[in-house]
């Protein structure tokens, strides 16, 4: 069985330690992540709404493939949670607790 090459096996102790909570700094990449995905499906709609047409033509079957090429280099990049956990653990990310209200 092959084993997939986009899975990584985390330290959770340097996950953890990071934000002093496991789950917390979960949370924060997973946050970051939705972030970088939102991003990226903005890029590539822009990018293939240039392809948009309503006239049938030769030129279309030219552009499918640019669409094609376009779609699988998107496909090929990393995960954005993968993207979001790397950017977490080199200290590329800016978070803050928000203060307890004070009575």
């Amino acid at each position: 069985m092959a084993v997939n090459p986009s899975i990584i096996t985390r330290d959770l102790d340097k996950i953890s330690e990071k934000s002093g909570n496991l789950y917390e700094s979960i949370h924060i990449a997973s946050q970051r992540a939705k972030q970088i995905s939102s991003s990226m499906k903005e890029e590539l709609n822009n990018k293939l709404s240039e392809f948009a047409s309503t006239v049938d033509n030769l030129e279309e079957v030219f552009e499918n493939k640019e669409q094609i090429e376009i779609s699988k280099f998107y496909e090929r990049m990393p995960k954005p949670s993968s993207l979001a956990m790397e950017e977490f653990l080199e200290d590329k990310l800016y978070f803050r607790r928000p203060e307890a209200p004070t009575e």
